[in-house]
């Protein structure tokens, strides 16, 4: 499943650049599926979202940072565990219940985002 931050955030930003696939975002900031991955063009996402992956897109949360689901891979096929989790220091990132996925499904999207 993909991970989510949680309102407890304290948007100290330890988790930002931690992350292999650009999911993390601060509060406010607009997103767009090109960063830090090799997409390019018209995307659909694991999700159905069809976008232009140079496009911003409005911020999921405006108030702390937060995390793309369709480009979290939980760190799958880059580290053992998500490593937003590892490194924050009030443990707002958790499991996102409602975006469960398997291991398979993970590396799957981890493949599509980082195009060889």
């Amino acid at each position: 499943m993909a991970i989510k931050i949680t309102e407890e955030c304290i948007n100290c930003g330890a988790c930002e650049p931690e992350c292999p696939n650009g999911a993390i975002y601060e509060g406010g900031a607009e997103w767009r599926i090109s960063d830090k991955t090799s997409l390019k063009g018209s995307v659909t996402t694991a999700t159905g979202l069809t976008l232009d992956a140079e496009a911003a897109q409005a911020a999921v949360s405006n108030d702390f940072y937060y995390i793309v689901t369709d480009k979290c891979t939980e760190c799958v096929g880059f580290h053992e565990e998500p490593q937003c989790a590892s490194v924050c220091p009030v443990d707002c990132c958790v499991p996102d219940e409602a975006h469960v996925e398997t291991k398979e499904q993970l590396t799957a999207k981890k493949d599509a985002l980082h195009v060889a």
